[in-house]
């Protein structure tokens, strides 16, 4: 199974981030963090090793304006979604909302299930469209195009198809070992045919390209009856 997905939660209403931190880290479907500023919330982003899926984005902070913010992170590059949380549904504040580069907006008071709902819609879309990025190591890795990127020399490298699925699906467990037989059957299926082997001859295809020794690999590691992700580039903070 994967692991939970980081979502950052901006928000000043302690009560309520505090409800929904708590409701989203229930069965460990998401991995929630909290600003109750809009400075907290860039810090955040700036932070490295750190990566959030999904924003949900109060419209009025004490520091400034929701809309504002999210124009200021897509043109720095930030495509995660991001939900647009407000005490107005006015038409008006919906078409700004999202003309500002939000994906989805959701007036308060609202109703907990259906925001998990449009939460998961949008993480679906996300993934698999051309502007998911994922940090790997010091890769930008780009699991709809199949590539990844080292903006510190320019190397661009190509995946196969299972390439792409075995970094994506470790790369949702959040760190953590997976055992071989589970990524055996998320990437290739409950295929009897297929044997760790298999598995294996793929890892060492891929450390092959992604590591810069393959013989001291720092990325994707070898764990107890399995394989883990290095998420933050070697050196840098996890």
């Amino acid at each position: 199974m994967a692991g939970p997905r980081p979502v950052l939660i901006v928000e000043d209403d302690a009560a309520l981030a505090a409800t929904l931190k708590d409701q989203l880290a229930l069965d460990s479907e998401f991995e929630p963090s909290v600003a109750g500023r809009l400075t907290e919330a860039e810090a955040l982003l700036a932070t490295a090793g750190v990566h959030f899926d999904l924003i949900l984005l109060d419209l009025t902070l004490p520091d400034g304006d929701g809309r504002e913010f999210c124009v200021r992170i897509r043109r720095s590059g930030f495509r995660m979604p991001i939900i647009m949380l407000t005490g107005s549904d006015a038409e008006a504040d919906i078409v700004s909302g999202l003309d500002a580069g939000a994906n989805d907006y959701i007036a308060k008071p609202f109703r907990l299930a259906e925001l998990l709902a449009r939460i998961r819609v949008q993480l679906r879309v996300y993934d698999s469209s051309e502007d998911a990025i994922f940090q790997v190591g010091p890769y930008l890795f780009r699991p709809a195009a199949k590539q990844l990127h080292d903006p510190a020399n320019g190397k661009r490298l190509r995946l196969t198809e299972k390439e792409a699925a075995i970094l994506k699906f470790l790369y949702r467990a959040g760190g953590k070992p997976v055992p071989r037989q589970i990524l055996l059957n998320e990437v290739w299926g409950y295929n009897s045919n297929v044997t760790t082997h298999t598995l294996e001859t793929h890892i060492y295809r891929l450390r092959q390209k992604i590591e810069p020794n393959p013989a001291e690999t720092r990325i994707l590691v070898t764990e107890t009856g399995g394989y883990r992700l290095e998420l933050a580039a070697p050196g840098e903070p996890g």
